[in-house]
């Protein structure tokens, strides 16, 4: 089954069945009239929403450039211990939160993982001033769930992976290519999103 137009959807579970970009999913929610920031999760809430006839609006930001940059300023002063909000020390994935981090853990090449890039976002959507960066060492060592990342985005990248790792694949030269032609097939269908070895012989009229 090909992918219709979103024009001509009429419900979400028609919707879900269908793989979609974070970039479409966006552009789908900015011509609703809708909320289209966040992860792929947060847009797909938001058309789901929309659906049921709640219409969940564009989140309205700060005007005032001064006023901001004042804000930045102060809040890089915070001094960072495991007490201090995400909000008020104005938390970003920077080397100074690194390196915090790294000291914290002993991590001496300390990298931030899909669940904390979650958090971090959900706490400064929804202004949460109680979120400290302990909370967030907890969500590093899986001690606490808070935000989940969607992996649903790197779907695309375990297809790859499966198609080259596949023996039946070495046929051809341009593997990306090959993959890509296959993808999109199953991206535009309501089959499972994943690499399998039938797909070769099912698609090879398009290889």
């Amino acid at each position: 089954m090909t992918r219709p137009p979103f024009s001509e959807i009429k419900s979400f579970p028609e919707f879900s069945k269908y793989y979609w970009y974070r970039e479409e999913l966006q552009q789908i929610c900015k011509q609703l009239g809708i909320d289209a920031s966040g992860m792929k999760a947060e847009l797909n809430r938001n058309i789901e929403e929309y659906f049921k006839g709640n219409l969940i609006r564009p989140k309205s930001t700060p005007s005032g450039k001064s006023c901001t940059n004042r804000a930045h300023s102060a809040a890089d002063d915070v001094p960072l211990t495991l007490n201090t909000p995400l909000l008020a020390c104005n938390f970003r994935f920077s080397q100074r939160f690194r390196a915090f981090f790294s000291a914290q853990t002993g991590v001496a090449r300390f990298k931030f993982n899909t669940d904390m890039v979650a958090t971090a976002k959900k706490v400064r959507e929804t202004g949460d001033t109680s979120f400290t960066l302990g909370d967030l060492l907890d969500v590093f060592y899986g001690k606490k769930t808070y935000a989940k990342y969607d992996n649903s985005c790197l779907q695309w990248n375990k297809f790859v992976k499966d198609f080259c790792a596949d023996p039946q694949a070495a046929q051809f030269s341009d593997k990306l290519k090959a993959a890509a032609i296959l993808w999109r097939e199953v991206r535009n269908s309501t089959r499972e999103k994943v690499y399998k070895t039938e797909l070769l012989k099912e698609f090879a009229h398009l290889m």
